[in-house]
């Protein structure tokens, strides 16, 4: 059976428009205790908008536990979000059927952080690549190779021949993580998630393999979300940086821009962290912001970073919620310190 497209919910969208709006998205998991029902939330996503482009890379950064992995996951359809709505090409994937979700999952591609725990241990190459194929409807045996071959040779796994019959654990682990971006190209998707794709990788190898995304995503004009923790590559991949904390995004804007001139606190701490291949830094002490990130159970109130932030505003920072500004063209930031009816002078970071 080949997946039909279901019927949208929204007019279809016009060049130009986004090929992904993500609205007031929230996604909180219950917790809950035996006989007493449910006992709280986990706000994991609390709040989230945001649009992607067709043909646009955007990174989405935080350390771990901000919630990036939880936004992954409810855009790729494995979680159900608890408000908001998810827009994809027109259409509301948060309210699709599991038949809808089948086909929405042939537009959307997504390479895993562990290429070898992405990968079945008893099933060869060709196997793990055919499956895919299968699923989708591809019945013609023939058209089944031919695209798999088409895959390969795109992410350098040549002679083809030489790579069908082996199973994963006879694969290094750039050649794994090849493997699982050829699966992820193989329906021809629109979009494709990256949930950190280098992290597991020889500081040798990550280039090769983010340059090789980029290549991809050039040649079938993908929307890209790049997920990562590494602010080091995002510079050579994204066109937009997302800056995540404790759930919500507290800045966003072109690279260069976030790069060089952050506004928000957090931001800035993150690029303080990021190591410079500089000899100097090893006689050199960077502050970092105290204390830990806070429990996604129980938030803080007001601005979820005041209880770490050297720039707290005393009386509104951790009593109210700042709202989006747009410091300058394109870029927003979540921060009282650009509200001039509170802070008449706004920092230089």
């Amino acid at each position: 059976m080949t997946l039909t497209d279901p019927a949208p919910v929204t007019t279809h969208i016009a060049p130009g428009e986004p090929l992904l709006s993500v609205r007031d998205l929230r996604v909180w998991f219950e917790l809950r205790r035996f006989g007493l029902g449910v006992a709280g939330y986990v706000r994991a996503v609390d709040d989230v908008s945001f649009d992607l482009y067709e043909g646009e890379a955007i990174a989405i950064v935080g350390e771990s536990g901000c919630g990036k992995s939880s936004l992954m996951r409810t855009i790729l359809g494995l979680n159900r979000p608890r408000e908001g709505r998810i827009i994809f090409d027109g259409r509301d994937i948060s309210r699709f059927t599991r038949e809808e979700l089948r086909w929405y999952r042939t537009r959307v591609g997504y390479v895993q952080q562990d290429p070898y725990g992405a990968l079945p241990p008893f099933m060869t190459v060709r196997s793990i690549l055919e499956e895919p194929l299968i699923v989708a409807g591809v019945k013609n045996r023939q058209a089944r190779i031919e695209r798999i071959r088409k895959a390969m040779q795109e992410v350098k796994m040549t002679p083809v021949d030489d790579f069908l019959g082996k199973f994963p654990h006879q694969l290094s682990g750039g050649q794994q993580q090849r493997i699982v971006i050829a699966r992820a190209i193989l329906l021809e998707p629109r979009l494709l998630v990256a949930d950190e794709p280098v992290s597991m990788l020889d500081a040798s190898v990550r280039v090769e393999i983010l340059t090789l995304l980029r290549q991809l995503q050039q040649d079938h004009r993908l929307s890209v979300i790049y997920i990562t923790h590494d602010l080091s590559t995002v510079r050579y991949f994204s066109e937009r940086i997302f800056v995540m904390y404790a759930g919500k995004i507290v800045e966003k804007g072109p690279v260069d821009e976030i790069l060089e001139r952050p506004k928000h606190p957090y931001t800035w701490a993150l690029l303080a962290a990021t190591p410079e291949p500089d000899p100097r830094n090893a006689h050199m002490f960077r502050e970092v912001p105290p204390g830990e990130p806070p429990s996604l159970i129980t938030p803080p109130p007001g601005c979820r970073f005041h209880p770490r932030c050297a720039k707290i505003i005393q009386g509104v920072c951790e009593v109210k919620v700042p709202p989006e500004k747009e410091v300058t063209p394109n870029h927003l930031v979540q921060c009282w310190l650009y509200d001039p009816d509170v802070s008449p002078d706004p920092p230089d970071m």
